[in-house]
Protein backbone atom coordinates (compact mmCIF):
# COMPACT_ATOMS: atom_id res chain seq x y z
CA UNK A 1 0.00 0.00 0.00
CA UNK A 2 1.40 3.32 -0.75
CA UNK A 3 2.19 5.51 1.97
CA UNK A 4 -0.18 8.25 1.39
CA UNK A 5 -3.16 5.77 2.12
CA UNK A 6 -1.13 4.06 4.34
CA UNK A 7 -0.93 7.53 6.63
CA UNK A 8 -4.19 9.25 5.50
CA UNK A 9 -5.79 10.90 8.25
CA UNK A 10 -8.81 8.75 9.72
CA UNK A 11 -10.07 11.13 13.00
CA UNK A 12 -10.27 14.92 12.79
CA UNK A 13 -7.23 15.11 14.91
CA UNK A 14 -4.97 13.65 12.09
CA UNK A 15 -5.82 16.43 9.98
CA UNK A 16 -3.00 18.64 9.17
CA UNK A 17 -2.65 22.04 8.31
CA UNK A 18 -6.70 22.94 7.92
CA UNK A 19 -7.74 23.80 11.76
CA UNK A 20 -10.03 26.43 10.68
CA UNK A 21 -12.27 23.51 9.17
CA UNK A 22 -11.82 20.44 11.46
CA UNK A 23 -12.80 22.74 13.80
CA UNK A 24 -16.20 23.74 12.83
CA UNK A 25 -17.41 20.95 11.79
CA UNK A 26 -16.41 18.70 15.05
CA UNK A 27 -18.58 21.92 16.69
CA UNK A 28 -21.24 20.84 14.18
CA UNK A 29 -21.24 16.92 14.52
CA UNK A 30 -20.90 17.43 18.80
CA UNK A 31 -23.97 19.85 19.06
CA UNK A 32 -26.00 17.95 16.48
CA UNK A 33 -26.49 20.86 14.12
CA UNK A 34 -24.79 19.70 10.95
CA UNK A 35 -26.51 20.60 7.43
CA UNK A 36 -27.23 18.31 4.53
CA UNK A 37 -25.29 19.75 2.23
CA UNK A 38 -21.42 21.31 2.26
CA UNK A 39 -18.64 22.10 -0.43
CA UNK A 40 -15.24 21.63 0.13
CA UNK A 41 -12.77 23.75 -2.22
CA UNK A 42 -8.96 23.27 -2.58
CA UNK A 43 -5.89 22.96 -4.85
CA UNK A 44 -5.69 19.23 -4.73
CA UNK A 45 -3.68 17.35 -2.20
CA UNK A 46 -4.97 19.54 0.86
CA UNK A 47 -7.52 17.34 2.41
CA UNK A 48 -10.92 17.63 1.05
CA UNK A 49 -12.05 13.69 0.84
CA UNK A 50 -9.97 12.87 3.50
CA UNK A 51 -12.01 15.08 5.63
CA UNK A 52 -15.38 14.54 3.90
CA UNK A 53 -14.48 10.71 5.07
CA UNK A 54 -14.02 11.47 8.42
CA UNK A 55 -16.98 13.42 8.54
CA UNK A 56 -19.47 10.92 7.09
CA UNK A 57 -18.17 8.44 9.37
CA UNK A 58 -18.95 11.10 12.43
CA UNK A 59 -22.64 11.58 10.56
CA UNK A 60 -23.23 8.01 9.87
CA UNK A 61 -22.39 6.53 13.41
CA UNK A 62 -24.01 9.95 15.01
CA UNK A 63 -26.06 9.32 18.10
CA UNK A 64 -25.22 5.24 18.27
CA UNK A 65 -24.93 3.58 21.69
CA UNK A 66 -23.44 -0.06 19.94
CA UNK A 67 -19.60 0.54 19.86
CA UNK A 68 -19.46 -3.37 18.04
CA UNK A 69 -21.70 -1.43 15.38
CA UNK A 70 -19.78 1.61 15.44
CA UNK A 71 -16.44 0.06 14.74
CA UNK A 72 -17.52 -1.71 11.96
CA UNK A 73 -19.32 0.74 10.40
CA UNK A 74 -16.00 3.67 10.69
CA UNK A 75 -14.13 0.18 9.13
CA UNK A 76 -16.55 0.30 6.31
CA UNK A 77 -15.68 3.85 5.46
CA UNK A 78 -12.15 3.51 5.59
CA UNK A 79 -12.20 0.34 3.67
CA UNK A 80 -15.42 1.62 1.16
CA UNK A 81 -17.59 -1.16 1.75
CA UNK A 82 -20.15 0.42 3.56
CA UNK A 83 -23.74 0.69 1.40
CA UNK A 84 -24.78 3.85 3.36
CA UNK A 85 -21.51 5.32 2.49
CA UNK A 86 -21.92 5.99 -1.56
CA UNK A 87 -18.66 7.96 -3.22
CA UNK A 88 -18.64 9.32 -6.86
CA UNK A 89 -16.15 10.19 -8.96
CA UNK A 90 -17.97 13.39 -11.06
CA UNK A 91 -15.14 13.10 -13.64
CA UNK A 92 -16.16 9.68 -14.92
CA UNK A 93 -20.17 9.85 -13.51
CA UNK A 94 -20.95 13.45 -14.78
CA UNK A 95 -24.42 13.02 -16.62
CA UNK A 96 -28.07 13.20 -15.94
CA UNK A 97 -28.97 9.50 -15.79
CA UNK A 98 -25.45 9.00 -12.87
CA UNK A 99 -27.26 11.84 -11.01
CA UNK A 100 -31.32 10.26 -11.65
CA UNK A 101 -30.01 6.91 -10.34
CA UNK A 102 -28.73 8.59 -7.39
CA UNK A 103 -31.82 10.25 -6.97
CA UNK A 104 -33.77 7.78 -7.55
CA UNK A 105 -32.00 5.53 -4.55
CA UNK A 106 -31.73 8.20 -2.61
CA UNK A 107 -35.23 7.80 -1.54
CA UNK A 108 -34.16 4.39 0.87
CA UNK A 109 -33.55 4.64 4.24
CA UNK A 110 -30.16 3.76 5.58
CA UNK A 111 -29.46 0.34 5.66
CA UNK A 112 -27.09 -0.01 8.71
CA UNK A 113 -26.22 3.65 9.59
CA UNK A 114 -27.59 6.38 11.36
CA UNK A 115 -27.51 8.49 7.76
CA UNK A 116 -26.52 7.62 4.20
CA UNK A 117 -23.52 9.89 2.73
CA UNK A 118 -22.92 10.87 -0.39
CA UNK A 119 -19.40 12.50 -1.74
CA UNK A 120 -18.87 13.78 -4.83
CA UNK A 121 -15.37 14.03 -6.02
CA UNK A 122 -14.48 16.70 -8.77
CA UNK A 123 -17.87 18.31 -8.58
CA UNK A 124 -17.45 20.73 -11.02
CA UNK A 125 -16.61 18.35 -13.89
CA UNK A 126 -20.92 17.36 -13.77
CA UNK A 127 -23.16 18.30 -16.77
CA UNK A 128 -25.65 21.36 -16.69
CA UNK A 129 -27.98 18.90 -16.82
CA UNK A 130 -26.64 16.94 -13.99
CA UNK A 131 -26.16 20.27 -11.60
CA UNK A 132 -30.11 20.81 -12.42
CA UNK A 133 -30.89 17.13 -11.20
CA UNK A 134 -28.52 17.45 -8.18
CA UNK A 135 -30.42 20.97 -7.41
CA UNK A 136 -33.93 19.71 -6.55
CA UNK A 137 -32.52 17.23 -4.47
CA UNK A 138 -30.11 19.53 -2.55
CA UNK A 139 -33.53 21.94 -2.19
CA UNK A 140 -35.30 19.33 -0.42
CA UNK A 141 -33.26 16.38 0.88
CA UNK A 142 -34.57 13.25 2.88
CA UNK A 143 -34.08 13.60 6.71
CA UNK A 144 -31.17 11.00 6.60
CA UNK A 145 -29.31 12.22 3.67
CA UNK A 146 -25.86 14.28 3.62
CA UNK A 147 -24.37 15.35 0.73
CA UNK A 148 -20.73 16.49 0.66
CA UNK A 149 -18.87 17.97 -2.66
CA UNK A 150 -15.51 18.40 -3.46
CA UNK A 151 -13.77 20.33 -6.41
CA UNK A 152 -10.56 21.53 -7.30
CA UNK A 153 -12.69 24.39 -9.25
CA UNK A 154 -14.63 26.37 -7.39
CA UNK A 155 -15.60 28.79 -10.31
CA UNK A 156 -17.42 26.44 -12.18
CA UNK A 157 -20.10 25.11 -9.56
CA UNK A 158 -22.84 27.26 -10.23
CA UNK A 159 -24.33 29.56 -7.73
CA UNK A 160 -27.72 28.03 -7.14
CA UNK A 161 -25.40 24.82 -5.99
CA UNK A 162 -23.19 26.58 -3.60
CA UNK A 163 -25.42 28.62 -2.05
CA UNK A 164 -27.50 25.44 -0.72
CA UNK A 165 -24.33 24.48 0.96
CA UNK A 166 -22.28 25.06 3.59
CA UNK A 167 -18.97 26.30 1.73
CA UNK A 168 -15.32 25.41 2.83
CA UNK A 169 -12.27 26.46 1.70
CA UNK A 170 -8.97 24.52 2.00
CA UNK A 171 -5.54 26.14 2.65
CA UNK A 172 -2.35 25.41 0.85
CA UNK A 173 -0.34 23.40 3.73
CA UNK A 174 2.43 24.82 5.23
CA UNK A 175 6.15 23.77 4.25
CA UNK A 176 7.06 23.68 8.17
CA UNK A 177 3.60 21.48 8.22
CA UNK A 178 4.35 19.46 5.53
CA UNK A 179 7.78 18.89 7.09
CA UNK A 180 7.22 17.62 10.52
CA UNK A 181 4.35 15.31 8.40
CA UNK A 182 6.99 13.58 6.36
CA UNK A 183 9.43 13.48 9.06
CA UNK A 184 6.70 11.58 11.21
CA UNK A 185 6.05 9.57 8.10
CA UNK A 186 9.86 8.66 7.58
CA UNK A 187 10.63 8.34 11.06
CA UNK A 188 8.34 5.76 11.07
CA UNK A 189 8.92 3.62 8.39
CA UNK A 190 12.52 4.00 9.25
CA UNK A 191 13.40 5.99 6.34
CA UNK A 192 16.83 7.75 6.22
CA UNK A 193 16.42 11.30 5.17
CA UNK A 194 17.96 14.68 5.49
CA UNK A 195 15.93 17.34 7.05
CA UNK A 196 17.18 19.78 3.67
CA UNK A 197 15.88 16.48 1.07
CA UNK A 198 12.44 16.75 3.82
CA UNK A 199 12.25 20.79 2.72
CA UNK A 200 12.77 20.31 -0.85
CA UNK A 201 10.07 17.69 -1.43
CA UNK A 202 7.79 19.83 0.69
CA UNK A 203 8.68 22.74 -1.87
CA UNK A 204 8.39 20.67 -4.85
CA UNK A 205 4.80 19.35 -3.45
CA UNK A 206 3.20 23.43 -3.61
CA UNK A 207 1.15 22.85 -0.82
CA UNK A 208 -0.61 19.59 -1.39
CA UNK A 209 0.14 16.65 1.71
CA UNK A 210 -0.91 13.99 -1.08
CA UNK A 211 1.73 14.77 -3.28
CA UNK A 212 4.45 15.57 -0.68
CA UNK A 213 4.17 11.68 0.77
CA UNK A 214 4.14 10.11 -2.81
CA UNK A 215 7.08 11.74 -3.62
CA UNK A 216 8.43 10.31 0.00
CA UNK A 217 7.19 7.41 -1.50
CA UNK A 218 9.01 7.50 -4.72
CA UNK A 219 12.52 8.22 -3.39
CA UNK A 220 11.85 5.94 -0.20
CA UNK A 221 13.77 2.82 -1.88
CA UNK A 222 17.06 5.32 -1.89
CA UNK A 223 19.33 4.02 0.96
CA UNK A 224 19.68 7.41 2.18
CA UNK A 225 17.80 10.45 0.98
CA UNK A 226 19.82 13.81 0.12
CA UNK A 227 18.52 17.37 -1.44
CA UNK A 228 20.90 16.01 -4.19
CA UNK A 229 19.07 12.95 -4.77
CA UNK A 230 15.61 14.88 -4.79
CA UNK A 231 16.54 17.44 -7.33
CA UNK A 232 17.81 14.66 -9.56
CA UNK A 233 14.70 12.28 -9.39
CA UNK A 234 11.84 14.75 -9.25
CA UNK A 235 13.61 17.55 -10.98
CA UNK A 236 15.08 20.86 -10.13
CA UNK A 237 11.96 23.81 -9.60
CA UNK A 238 14.45 26.42 -11.18
CA UNK A 239 14.74 28.15 -7.67
CA UNK A 240 18.47 28.64 -8.05
CA UNK A 241 17.80 30.78 -10.55
CA UNK A 242 15.50 33.14 -8.99
CA UNK A 243 18.16 35.67 -7.56
CA UNK A 244 20.09 35.71 -10.75
CA UNK A 245 16.73 36.85 -12.90
CA UNK A 246 15.85 39.58 -9.96
CA UNK A 247 19.06 40.74 -10.53
CA UNK A 248 18.94 40.95 -13.72
CA UNK A 249 15.62 42.60 -13.63
CA UNK A 250 16.84 45.36 -11.20
CA UNK A 251 19.82 46.30 -13.16
CA UNK A 252 17.79 46.11 -16.78
CA UNK A 253 20.64 43.62 -18.19
CA UNK A 254 18.50 42.04 -21.22
CA UNK A 255 21.25 39.63 -21.96
CA UNK A 256 21.39 38.29 -18.29
CA UNK A 257 17.89 38.04 -18.57
CA UNK A 258 17.87 35.44 -21.97
CA UNK A 259 21.17 34.03 -20.89
CA UNK A 260 18.51 33.04 -17.42
CA UNK A 261 15.75 31.66 -19.54
CA UNK A 262 18.74 29.94 -21.91
CA UNK A 263 19.80 27.76 -18.88
CA UNK A 264 16.58 26.95 -17.35
CA UNK A 265 15.56 25.53 -20.52
CA UNK A 266 18.85 23.73 -21.06
CA UNK A 267 18.29 21.98 -17.93
CA UNK A 268 14.71 20.75 -18.51
CA UNK A 269 12.93 23.26 -15.58
CA UNK A 270 9.67 23.22 -16.17
CA UNK A 271 8.69 27.09 -16.82
CA UNK A 272 5.55 26.99 -14.65
CA UNK A 273 7.70 25.80 -11.66
CA UNK A 274 9.97 28.63 -12.03
CA UNK A 275 7.50 31.26 -12.50
CA UNK A 276 6.09 30.19 -9.16
CA UNK A 277 9.73 30.63 -7.25
CA UNK A 278 9.82 33.60 -8.86
CA UNK A 279 6.21 34.68 -7.98
CA UNK A 280 6.92 34.04 -4.10
CA UNK A 281 10.00 35.97 -4.09
CA UNK A 282 8.57 38.77 -5.59
CA UNK A 283 5.24 38.74 -3.02
CA UNK A 284 8.17 38.19 -0.37
CA UNK A 285 9.89 41.37 -1.31
CA UNK A 286 6.17 43.21 -1.74
CA UNK A 287 5.88 42.23 2.12
CA UNK A 288 9.12 43.77 2.95
CA UNK A 289 8.68 47.03 0.56
CA UNK A 290 4.83 47.95 2.58
CA UNK A 291 6.41 47.17 5.63
CA UNK A 292 9.38 49.39 5.08
CA UNK A 293 6.88 52.07 3.97
CA UNK A 294 8.91 51.86 0.27
CA UNK A 295 7.31 52.46 -3.41
CA UNK A 296 5.69 48.77 -4.48
CA UNK A 297 4.27 49.79 -7.86
CA UNK A 298 7.18 48.29 -10.02
CA UNK A 299 6.85 45.21 -7.37
CA UNK A 300 3.21 45.04 -8.49
CA UNK A 301 3.52 45.41 -12.22
CA UNK A 302 6.10 42.20 -12.32
CA UNK A 303 3.95 40.37 -10.03
CA UNK A 304 1.08 41.09 -12.74
CA UNK A 305 2.86 40.41 -15.39
CA UNK A 306 4.95 36.65 -14.57
CA UNK A 307 0.88 35.37 -12.91
CA UNK A 308 -0.22 35.82 -16.84
CA UNK A 309 3.07 34.18 -17.57
CA UNK A 310 2.20 31.37 -15.50
CA UNK A 311 -1.26 30.68 -17.14
CA UNK A 312 0.60 31.03 -21.20
CA UNK A 313 3.30 29.27 -20.78
CA UNK A 314 1.01 25.85 -20.17
CA UNK A 315 -0.60 26.22 -23.52
CA UNK A 316 2.22 28.09 -25.55
CA UNK A 317 4.21 26.37 -28.67
CA UNK A 318 7.05 27.77 -27.13
CA UNK A 319 7.05 28.49 -23.32
CA UNK A 320 10.26 30.07 -23.30
CA UNK A 321 9.69 32.82 -25.75
CA UNK A 322 6.93 33.60 -23.00
CA UNK A 323 8.85 33.95 -20.31
CA UNK A 324 11.70 35.76 -22.03
CA UNK A 325 8.91 38.00 -23.16
CA UNK A 326 7.37 38.99 -20.34
CA UNK A 327 10.14 39.14 -18.67
CA UNK A 328 11.84 41.92 -21.29
CA UNK A 329 8.84 43.72 -21.14
CA UNK A 330 9.73 44.55 -17.46
CA UNK A 331 12.91 46.17 -17.64
CA UNK A 332 11.69 47.79 -21.32
CA UNK A 333 8.58 49.45 -19.56
CA UNK A 334 9.71 53.12 -19.31
CA UNK A 335 8.25 53.66 -16.09
CA UNK A 336 10.12 50.99 -14.64
CA UNK A 337 13.35 52.07 -15.76
CA UNK A 338 15.90 52.46 -12.83
CA UNK A 339 19.51 52.72 -12.17
CA UNK A 340 21.05 49.09 -10.10
CA UNK A 341 20.20 49.17 -6.48
CA UNK A 342 22.33 49.00 -3.76
CA UNK A 343 23.92 45.76 -3.19
CA UNK A 344 22.18 43.31 -0.70
CA UNK A 345 22.03 39.51 0.08
CA UNK A 346 19.06 38.89 -1.67
CA UNK A 347 18.14 40.70 -5.38
CA UNK A 348 15.75 43.33 -4.95
CA UNK A 349 13.55 44.68 -8.27
CA UNK A 350 15.04 48.11 -7.75
CA UNK A 351 12.03 50.92 -7.43
CA UNK A 352 11.76 54.24 -9.74
CA UNK A 353 13.67 56.82 -8.50
CA UNK A 354 11.43 60.23 -7.18
CA UNK A 355 12.09 62.82 -10.55
CA UNK A 356 14.83 65.60 -8.59
CA UNK A 357 13.93 69.26 -8.33
CA UNK A 358 16.58 71.70 -8.91
CA UNK A 359 17.06 75.24 -8.30
CA UNK A 360 17.49 77.16 -11.52
CA UNK A 361 19.12 80.52 -11.61
CA UNK A 362 16.91 83.56 -12.37
CA UNK A 363 19.79 84.75 -15.25
CA UNK A 364 19.01 81.42 -16.89
CA UNK A 365 15.73 80.47 -16.02
CA UNK A 366 13.75 82.20 -19.20
CA UNK A 367 16.25 80.41 -21.23
CA UNK A 368 15.51 77.14 -19.64
CA UNK A 369 12.01 77.21 -20.00
CA UNK A 370 12.00 76.76 -23.81
CA UNK A 371 13.03 72.94 -24.10
CA UNK A 372 16.17 72.25 -26.79
CA UNK A 373 15.42 69.59 -28.81
CA UNK A 374 18.09 67.07 -27.12
CA UNK A 375 15.89 68.34 -23.70
CA UNK A 376 12.41 66.32 -25.23
CA UNK A 377 14.03 63.81 -27.19
CA UNK A 378 13.12 60.34 -25.82
CA UNK A 379 15.22 57.34 -27.29
CA UNK A 380 12.45 54.81 -28.54
CA UNK A 381 12.68 51.05 -29.38
CA UNK A 382 13.50 49.70 -32.46
CA UNK A 383 9.82 49.15 -33.96
CA UNK A 384 10.40 45.28 -35.32
CA UNK A 385 8.45 42.42 -34.85
CA UNK A 386 10.16 40.99 -32.29
CA UNK A 387 10.02 44.21 -29.93
CA UNK A 388 6.31 44.69 -30.35
CA UNK A 389 6.12 40.86 -29.12
CA UNK A 390 8.46 41.93 -26.02
CA UNK A 391 6.58 44.31 -24.95
CA UNK A 392 3.19 43.36 -25.92
CA UNK A 393 2.26 41.81 -21.99
CA UNK A 394 2.97 45.91 -20.96
CA UNK A 395 -0.04 47.06 -23.76
CA UNK A 396 -2.60 43.90 -22.55
CA UNK A 397 -1.60 45.10 -18.98
CA UNK A 398 -2.93 48.79 -19.83
CA UNK A 399 -5.79 47.84 -21.70
CA UNK A 400 -8.91 48.75 -20.34
CA UNK A 401 -11.69 47.80 -19.25
CA UNK A 402 -10.96 44.46 -18.13
CA UNK A 403 -13.47 42.94 -20.97
CA UNK A 404 -11.40 44.35 -23.58
CA UNK A 405 -8.13 43.12 -21.49
CA UNK A 406 -9.24 39.62 -21.63
CA UNK A 407 -9.98 39.48 -24.97
CA UNK A 408 -6.87 41.00 -25.91
CA UNK A 409 -5.11 37.80 -24.17
CA UNK A 410 -6.13 35.87 -26.76
CA UNK A 411 -4.64 37.76 -29.37
CA UNK A 412 -1.07 37.05 -30.62
CA UNK A 413 1.31 39.81 -32.84
CA UNK A 414 1.57 38.67 -36.01
CA UNK A 415 2.84 41.07 -38.32
CA UNK A 416 3.96 44.84 -38.32
CA UNK A 417 4.57 47.11 -41.41
CA UNK A 418 5.57 50.44 -41.27
CA UNK A 419 2.42 51.50 -39.54
CA UNK A 420 0.50 48.93 -38.86
CA UNK A 421 0.29 46.08 -36.25
CA UNK A 422 -1.72 42.70 -37.12
CA UNK A 423 -2.87 40.68 -34.15
CA UNK A 424 -4.47 37.41 -34.79
CA UNK A 425 -7.37 36.15 -32.84
CA UNK A 426 -8.73 32.71 -32.96
CA UNK A 427 -12.38 33.85 -32.06
CA UNK A 428 -14.79 36.59 -33.84
CA UNK A 429 -15.98 36.94 -30.48
CA UNK A 430 -12.39 38.55 -28.90
CA UNK A 431 -11.53 40.16 -31.96
CA UNK A 432 -14.46 42.65 -32.57
CA UNK A 433 -14.25 43.55 -28.45
CA UNK A 434 -10.80 44.65 -29.30
CA UNK A 435 -11.78 46.33 -32.50
CA UNK A 436 -14.38 48.63 -31.57
CA UNK A 437 -13.23 52.86 -32.08
CA UNK A 438 -12.56 53.14 -28.49
CA UNK A 439 -10.73 49.87 -27.45
CA UNK A 440 -8.39 50.35 -30.55
CA UNK A 441 -7.74 54.18 -29.71
CA UNK A 442 -6.51 53.15 -26.26
CA UNK A 443 -4.06 50.39 -27.48
CA UNK A 444 -3.08 52.40 -29.87
CA UNK A 445 -2.26 55.20 -27.89
CA UNK A 446 -0.07 53.07 -25.68
CA UNK A 447 1.75 51.19 -28.49
CA UNK A 448 2.31 54.82 -29.38
CA UNK A 449 3.98 56.46 -25.97
CA UNK A 450 6.55 52.95 -26.33
CA UNK A 451 7.44 53.15 -30.28
CA UNK A 452 6.82 57.22 -30.32
CA UNK A 453 5.49 56.77 -33.91
CA UNK A 454 1.70 56.83 -34.65
CA UNK A 455 0.50 52.74 -35.40
CA UNK A 456 -2.73 51.61 -35.91
CA UNK A 457 -3.70 47.99 -34.98
CA UNK A 458 -5.80 45.52 -37.23
CA UNK A 459 -7.60 42.65 -35.89
CA UNK A 460 -8.14 39.45 -37.97
CA UNK A 461 -9.64 35.99 -37.08
CA UNK A 462 -7.23 33.33 -37.66
CA UNK A 463 -8.32 29.81 -36.63
CA UNK A 464 -4.84 28.54 -37.04
CA UNK A 465 -3.53 30.96 -34.07
CA UNK A 466 -2.68 28.62 -30.68
CA UNK A 467 -5.90 28.57 -28.68
CA UNK A 468 -5.24 30.31 -25.12
CA UNK A 469 -8.51 28.96 -23.29
CA UNK A 470 -9.11 25.63 -22.52
CA UNK A 471 -13.05 25.41 -23.61
CA UNK A 472 -15.88 27.51 -24.10
CA UNK A 473 -17.02 27.08 -20.48
CA UNK A 474 -13.80 28.44 -19.27
CA UNK A 475 -13.61 31.55 -21.30
CA UNK A 476 -17.04 32.52 -19.85
CA UNK A 477 -15.60 32.50 -16.28
CA UNK A 478 -12.51 34.21 -17.20
CA UNK A 479 -15.06 36.99 -18.89
CA UNK A 480 -17.56 36.71 -16.04
CA UNK A 481 -14.00 37.47 -13.68
CA UNK A 482 -13.20 40.35 -15.90
CA UNK A 483 -17.05 41.64 -15.39
CA UNK A 484 -16.66 41.67 -11.81
CA UNK A 485 -13.53 43.80 -11.92
CA UNK A 486 -15.62 46.48 -12.95
CA UNK A 487 -18.39 46.46 -9.79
Amino acid sequence: MSLYRTYRPQAFSDVIGQDHIVTTLENAVAQDKATHAYLFAGMRGTGKTSVARILAKALLTRGMKDDTLQKQIEKGVEDGSLVDLIEIDAASNRGIDDIRDLVEKIQFSPAVAAAKVYIIDEVHMLTKEAFNALLKTLEEPPPYAFFILATTELTKIPATIQSRCQRFFFRQIREDDLIRRLQYVADQEKIDVDRAALRAIAHAAQGGMRDAISLLDQLRSLEHITVEAVAERIGATGQEHVEEVLRALAEHDAPALLNAVAKIEEEGIPFDAFLRSLLQALRTQLHAAIEEKAPIAHIARALDAIIEAVKDVRISPVPGLVVESTLLSLITDESAATPPPRKAPTAKLAAPPPTPIQQKPEARQEEEETPTESAVTVEAPEFTLANVIATWPQVVQEASPPSVKQSLKNGRVHAVTESNVTVNFTSTFHKDKVATAEASRKIEDTLERIFKRSLKIECVVDVNTPVHAKDAEEEMVNLAEAAAEVF
